[in-house]
């Protein structure tokens, strides 16, 4: 049988070439590089104001100096990634499932632990994280749509099981993701709807039926319903957004400030350091909104490069994609690629009131320590896909 990116495959095994002596894709790693080096800065500049106490250098992880860290660290994290084969985590035989199997079991059993009484730690109305030493947080969430990723990959690319099956193909991966994306959207349900559209991107890439997808659809915008009318904020959110002349000092603050930010900006911006609304106006304004205080300190030109940066990153990931030898590899690189910069639209989509307002940061520039961990993880398990693209362009 042969696949759509022409690799050859038996029924029983997968044939993969040695990737030894090809490099990863040092775009994806410049590109991410780029990213993370313009989040420290403005980090740095939304958490340092005038009216602040001076950086005491003894209790330095405790400053902005912290994300400079975690920057440095992740980039360490993406290039050991990215120098490993990926297709260590690839379904290459009928009972290969263990790697793959592992870190999506891991990620359940993360997912329902957080939700315990006493294990997870609740802040601003949801119980989605844990607590680590030093005042930091782990949240599952991170981790699970990683791998979620790794896992549909694994199971749509199986060797003699094609994904137009529904009992022995379709439904097992996309019972399986489902169970990860209920769980994350419990409490997180802006992460569970990223990973829902992720997973649905990964089912099209793989050739499923378009009936299948279809009642997949169905399903999930019901299950999106639910999710949304469990919780009293998600609805004062959603009627917020509905709402021709949405409270400016309610529900509305949030985004009112966070336009008011990025049109105080105006092309050129304030200078970097000399934004306003960071004096506690903008809440947030470090992670899921940093995006409003880059315009305003960088102004719509520094908007624009941070798009552009994401669409790079989207263009190269895509490039991978077409260029995969193995259908393992592109659903992986895809799926990845989707994740990330469907993420960066969606935190730019919430800062500009295209989208109601939800908690979910903007890749590599918001700060955080996990969650930074996780994307650099996957931005290298991107970049050695690009390890295998020396297919021809028509493959």
């Amino acid at each position: 049988m042969t696949t759509l990116t022409g690799v050859r495959m038996t029924s029983r095994t997968q044939q993969l070439e040695p990737l030894d002596s090809e490099p990863a894709d040092g775009w994806i790693i410049f590109l991410v590089g780029l990213l993370m080096a313009l989040g420290v800065v403005m980090v740095y500049s939304a958490s340092v104001r005038a009216d602040a106490a001076p950086i005491d250098w003894s209790q330095w992880w405790n400053s902005p100096l912290r994300q400079g860290a975690f920057a440095l660290l992740g980039l360490i994290v993406m290039l050991i990634v990215a120098g490993l084969d990926h297709r260590t985590w690839a379904w290459t035989r009928r009972r290969g499932m263990l790697p793959a199997g592992i870190v999506a079991g891991f990620a359940l059993l993360l997912l329902v632990a957080v939700l315990i009484p006493g294990l997870g730690e609740s802040r601003l109305g949801a119980q989605r994280a844990f607590s680590l030493p030093g005042g930091m947080t782990f949240q599952p969430s991170e981790f699970a749509k990683v791998a979620m990723i790794v896992w549909l990959a694994a199971m749509l690319a199986r060797p003699g099981v094609p994904v137009r099956a529904l009992a022995t193909g379709y439904l097992p991966a996309i019972g399986t993701a489902g169970i990860l994306i209920a769980l994350t959207g419990l409490e997180d349900f802006g992460t569970a709807a990223l990973m829902g559209l992720v997973a649905f991107a990964m089912l099209v890439m793989a050739g499923a039926r378009v009936t299948h997808l279809s009642a997949t659809a169905v399903l999930g915008i019901a299950a999106a319903s639910i999710l949304i009318f469990s919780k009293e904020y998600r609805v004062r959110r959603l009627l917020s957004f509905l709402s021709e002349t949405p409270d400016p000092a309610g529900e509305g603050y949030q985004l009112s400030q966070a336009l008011i930010a990025i049109g105080s900006g105006g092309w050129w911006g304030r200078g970097l350091g000399n934004g306003v609304q960071k004096y506690g106006y903008v809440p947030h304004d470090e992670n899921d909104f940093i995006f409003a205080i880059i315009c305003e300190e960088l102004g719509v030109v520094g908007g624009i490069v941070v798009c552009g940066l994401f669409m790079a990153l989207l263009w190269r990931g895509f490039t991978v994609v077409r260029r995969s030898r193995d259908d393992f590899t592109r659903l992986l690189a895809g799926g990845l690629t989707m994740v990330i910069c469907l993420q960066a639209a969606i935190n730019i989509a919430v800062v500009t009131g295209a989208v109601p307002t939800k908690g979910i940061s903007l890749p590599f520039v918001s700060a955080g320590g996990s969650g930074l961990m996780f994307l650099c993880l996957a931005a290298g398990l991107l970049a050695a896909c690009g390890r295998s693209e020396s297919a021809p362009r028509g493959a």
